[in-house]
C-alpha cells in the first residue's frame, strides 16, 4: 500500500539545531564573559548539553515544569543561586543569541514543496510543543505540517511504537501508509521501523554518521533522495548514495 503521509523529526532533520546550538551559545557566553571559565568553547558547549538533557528529562518525567527546568539549566550552569526573575533573564539572552542563528538545511524547503501535492505531513518530536511550535513558526514552515505532536504532551517519546502510534492516529493512517524521517538512527531510524512505518534515516555526516546503520530503516544522505524513495510523482529528487 502506497505512504499517505510523511512524519518528519525537527531538530537535525529539518532544522540545523547542531549548528544553532553552537553558534547561539557560543555568542551567549561571549556576551556574558563566561568563556574564560572554560578551556575551550567546546567545553562549555558540552557541559551546557549534558545539563540540558538531565533538566530536559525531569521535565519529561513530569518532576519539574517547563520554565521551573529552564531556571534549573542556567542555576546549574552558572553553579550560583539565582532569582527566578534572574534565571529567566540569563535564559532569555541566550534564547535571542539562539534564535539569532535559527534555519533549516537548504534541502528542506524543496522537499517539502516537491511533496506538497502528493503527501500529507506531520510533526513527531521528542522536544515539547512549548518549543518545537514557536520554531516551526520562525522558520516559516508551521503551516506545511497538519499535526505536530511531541513527546512533553503525548507522554510517551520515541523510540517507544506508541509515540509513533499517536501520530498516525491523530493522521488517521495506519503506520504502513506512514514514512517517518528523523536524523537518529536508533530513536527514529530503528524505532520507526520497529512500529511499522516506513523509516528513514537523514545522515547528513554529523554525530551518527560512523556508525553502523541499524537493521530496518532507508539511510539518504540528503532530503533530496526522499521523494523517488516514496515513489512521488516529482521532478524533484535524486538517487541514494548509499549502496
Amino acid at each position: 500500500m502506497s505512504i499517505q503521509a510523511v512524519v518528519w523529526d525537527v531538530d537535525d532533520t529539518l532544522f540545523d539545531y547542531t549548528t544553532a546550538d553552537r553558534l547561539g551559545m557560543r555568542a551567549h557566553l561571549t556576551a556574558e564573559g563566561l568563556l574564560d571559565d572554560y578551556d575551550t568553547v567546546e567545553q562549555a558547549l558540552a557541559r551546557w548539553r549534558e545539563i540540558t538533557d538531565l533538566q530536559w528529562a525531569r521535565f519529561a518525567a513530569g518532576e519539574a515544569g517547563f520554565q521551573t527546568q529552564r531556571r534549573d539549566r542556567v542555576r546549574v550552569f552558572l553553579d550560583r543561586e539565582m532569582t527566578d526573575a534572574e534565571a529567566d533573564a540569563w535564559f532569555e539572552r541566550y534564547i535571542a543569541h539562539y534564535e539569532a542563528v535559527w534555519a533549516l538545511f537548504p534541502d528542506v524547503l524543496p522537499v517539502l514543496d516537491a511533496l506538497a501535492a502528493s503527501h500529507r505531513h506531520a510533526v513527531l518530536s521528542n522536544s515539547s510543543i512549548h518549543v518545537q511550535d514557536r520554531k516551526l513558526r520562525v522558520l516559516g514552515v508551521h503551516d506545511r505540517f497538519e499535526a505536530i505532536l511531541c513527546a512533553a504532551e503525548l507522554g510517551v517519546s520515541k523510540p517507544e511504537a506508541g509515540a509513533f502510534h499517536a501520530v498516525c492516529e491523530a493522521l488517521g493512517l495506519p503506520p504502513r501508509q506512514v514514512a517517518y524521517v528523523g536524523d537518529h538512527p536508533e530513536i527514529d531510524g530503528r524505532g520507526a521501523a520497529d512500529a511499522g512505518l516506513l523509516s528513514v534515516w537523514i545522515d547528513r555526516g554529523g554525530a551518527y554518521a560512523t556508525i553502523d546503520p541499524p537493521t530496518g530503516p532507508h539511510r539518504i544522505a540528503s532530503l533530496a533522495e526522499l521523494p523517488s524513495l516514496l515513489g512521488a510523482d516529482s521532478r524533484f529528487g535524486a538517487p541514494s548514495t548509499f549502496r
